[in-house]
């Protein structure tokens, strides 16, 4: 557990991780070990078609978790990727005749959270969102796919397409850790705000969008009238994005940078942010939607 910058009580988690109960390097207990040692208070074991029993490994809270691949390998046949963290029981999801939507259902018939993996890795598309509803949260940065494979880590743009369309949903940062080699182990993660680091007050404030993406930058991000006020830990490069492609005042650049201020202009429909530090390391918003009155 670490201090936030206003005192708030914040969980490090990992919410996709595989072991050799699939296609991961090692046993549960060894991963556990190796994601505690890097501060992590909570994780998730999401092996393909393996529903991982949540508990708890020497000290550590493991959430239950499954990845459900479906599609093979060909992303012009379609291959889409959900992960299921949280659930009450297994859902028990016969693969051989799984629909997008009927695991989305599943997963939180039993009281999991699902979750949109990688589209960019998976060369997802707004029109995938046409045949399945109800994502808890979407993966804006996958680190495995940065490590030994398609180079397509960063899912921003998809992101940004959804909420041109009105469809937000909040915003992840994963490892979907397999190799164990140095790039795709306790990279990316969220920071949860919770009454503890307990499975179901973690799942309560993941619910409740209480939690910000990242790679090690804090980051707070909300709107007051017709301000977006942002407050950070030292970084280089504050970055706010929305709809409108070009706008003079919203890339901030500097060695130590912890706050910014962005006034709304007229057009715009959405914002969120991304921060950079001087190790090259990011973090993400949630999408706030501004056709809601605040």
């Amino acid at each position: 557990m670490q201090k936030d910058i206003f005192g708030n009580d914040r969980y490090k988690v990992g919410l996709h991780i595989h072991t050799n109960l699939s296609d991961g390097r090692y046993p549960p207990k060894e991963v556990a070990r190796i994601y505690k040692a890097a501060g992590f208070d909570a994780v998730a074991f999401t092996d393909h078609w393996v529903y991982g029993e949540g508990g708890e490994i020497d000290g550590l809270t493991v959430l239950s978790g499954c990845e459900y691949n479906l599609g093979r390998y060909d992303t012009i046949e379609g291959v889409i990727h959900i992960v299921g963290v949280g659930m009450n029981k297994d859902p028990r999801i016969p693969r051989d005749t799984a629909t997008r939507q009927g695991v989305v259902d599943a997963i939180k018939e039993n009281g999991g959270i699902a979750i949109w993996a990688h589209p960019a890795w998976s060369l997802n598309s707004f029109d995938d969102t046409k045949t399945v509803d109800g994502f808890d949260g979407v993966e804006i940065y996958n680190s495995v796919s940065n490590a030994l494979q398609s180079c397509r880590p960063y899912s921003g743009y998809f992101v940004d397409v959804l909420a041109n369309k009105g469809v937000i949903y909040p915003i992840m940062a994963t490892d979907d850790t397999h190799f164990y080699n140095g790039e795709d182990e306790t990279r990316s993660y969220i920071m949860v705000k919770a009454r503890s680091n307990s499975a179901e007050d973690i799942k309560e404030a993941i619910l409740n969008k209480d939690f910000y993406a990242t790679q090690g930058p804090e980051l707070h991000f909300r709107r007051d009238g017709d301000v977006i006020r942002l407050d950070c830990s030292e970084c280089v490069k504050i970055n706010i994005v929305s709809n409108i492609t070009w706008v003079p005042d919203r890339v901030f650049k500097g060695e130590a940078l912890t706050r910014a201020e962005y006034r709304i202009k007229q057009d715009e429909k959405w914002v969120r942010a991304e921060v950079t530090d001087k190790d090259g390391n990011c973090a993400w918003s949630n999408v706030i939607d501004l056709t809601v009155e605040c």
